[in-house]
């Protein structure tokens, strides 16, 4: 990677891994449906322009479909399991969960793409989710009653976002990728606004929780797709994946700042079995090559 290219790395692992702390902040007070109601329509009132001045909307209409399933798999349905997980555990840990989704992408791929996992990638599989379950029982990472539950949503959220990815690699694949990141958050944006109207909070949202939700908005989603986008056009997206190791990094960082979140020595092993199984998995972690024995 060229420097330029690590700082956007760690800048949109530093933006991703900070939406973890925003939702924190903005889903008790907005509650998750009109959180992730919010979050898509700023993101996508972002998006517009930017795809306007680059490519243009002529591929908008046409792909309402696929890119409107691609947004619920990939954005809302995720948006809204971990929003309501880190109602129930802080942000770090839910930010260490959402580790596994190349994971869940791999065994997607497995099964329904009939791509080959080798020996490696299923022992990176079996590695990966013995940390989840290592996790799960960390007690003192979680933020109040109906943990179990909070982390079941953590783990369907990554495995949304798995399934997303092969998702958008059979159907979207001839689409800009600009029209996909602002399709995949505008319609299903449309598409929720009843729900928001109907769910609004009856006490009105703090200024902290409206920053929080404008900031996730703009940044966290918004900004960091354009990030993201520009790592896999420079990088590949083998190595723009990469980010998914360094997200909990930054997420247990702002927690610890500016919540007071709590790093335990098991959420530690925890993060750092998921890292080994999901390197194994993409291929970080390079197998070595036989060597001669004649």
């Amino acid at each position: 990677m060229k420097a330029k290219d690590i700082v956007d790395l760690v800048l949109l692992a530093a933006v991703w891994g900070a939406s973890f702390l925003f939702m924190r902040l903005g889903a008790p007070e907005f509650g998750p449906i009109v959180l992730v109601q919010l979050r898509l329509l700023i993101a996508a009132l972002f998006l517009i322009p930017v795809l306007m001045m680059r490519v243009g909307l002529s591929e908008l209409p046409g792909n309402w479909r696929p890119l409107t399933i691609l947004g619920f798999c990939n954005s809302a349905t995720p948006f809204l399991l971990f929003t309501y997980s880190t109602l129930y555990v802080t942000a770090g840990f839910s930010s260490v969960i959402n580790a596994t989704a190349p994971l869940w992408g791999a065994v997607v791929a497995w099964i329904w793409l009939a791509e080959r996992l080798p020996a490696t990638g299923s022992m990176g599989v079996v590695i990966g989710f013995a940390g989840v379950a290592l996790l799960a029982g960390d007690t003192t990472s979680l933020a109040a009653p109906g943990s179990t539950l909070a982390v079941a949503a953590a783990a369907g959220g990554a495995f949304f976002y798995g399934f997303g990815a092969n998702f958008a690699r059979r159907y979207t694949q001839h689409l800009h990728s600009l029209t996909v990141a602002t399709g995949s958050m505008l319609f299903p944006a449309v598409l929720l606004a009843p729900f928001a109207i109907a769910f609004w909070p009856d006490t009105q949202p703090s200024l902290r929780a409206w920053v929080a939700i404008v900031a996730m908005g703009l940044a966290s989603t918004g900004f960091a797709y354009i990030l993201y986008f520009r790592l896999i056009a420079n990088v590949g997206p083998a190595k723009a994946i990469t980010v998914a190791y360094l997200i909990p990094v930054f997420a247990v960082l702002w927690g610890a700042l500016l919540l007071d979140e709590s790093v335990t020595v098991r959420m530690v092993a925890g993060c750092l079995v998921i890292f080994a199984g999901t390197a194994l998995v993409t291929g970080v972690l390079p197998r070595r090559p036989a060597t001669d024995q004649s």
